[in-house]
């Protein structure tokens, strides 16, 4: 009777030691498919982030050449060729802006602007958020 239970309580000490195997193998096996789907998730945000990047380079060297084209085809005198002229150098250090930063600088410009003036950007929010439902309230 005593060798019964010894029997059985090593069949059970056996069936705990391969549960915690299986357990601890499913958390490893839990652990690497996690970190495969994490490494992809970032490889795909680095992807995105590079062709919108490249987007905005694109436009900023659009908005340069059209920089140039306002300078060309306007007046260069008087108040209209001021104007011209004060439009076309918004349009170039908007398109060298956005070709030396592209996406991610601007991203990373609205975050510091934002946690130097907290109260002001969270005001402006607000304020875009009431026009924007005023605007589609308005619309239904």
């Amino acid at each position: 009777m005593a060798n019964m239970m010894q029997n059985t309580k090593d069949a059970a000490g056996n069936l705990a030691d391969k549960a915690k195997d299986m357990a601890s193998t499913a958390m490893d096996k839990t652990r690497e498919v996690a970190s495969n789907v994490a490494d992809k998730a970032k490889g795909f945000g680095s992807t995105v982030a590079n062709k919108a990047d490249d987007v905005a380079g694109k436009v900023g060297g659009g908005l340069e050449s059209a920089a140039g084209a306002v300078r060309d085809h306007s007046p260069q005198s008087g108040m209209l060729g001021s104007a011209a002229s004060s439009v076309a150098g918004a349009l170039e250090s908007g398109g060298r802006y956005l070709r030396e930063e592209g996406v991610t600088g601007m991203a990373e410009d609205l975050t510091d602007m934002i946690r130097r003036n907290p109260i002001p950007a969270l005001l402006i929010g607000l304020g875009v958020g009431y026009l924007l439902a005023w605007a589609l309230s308005s619309n239904s």
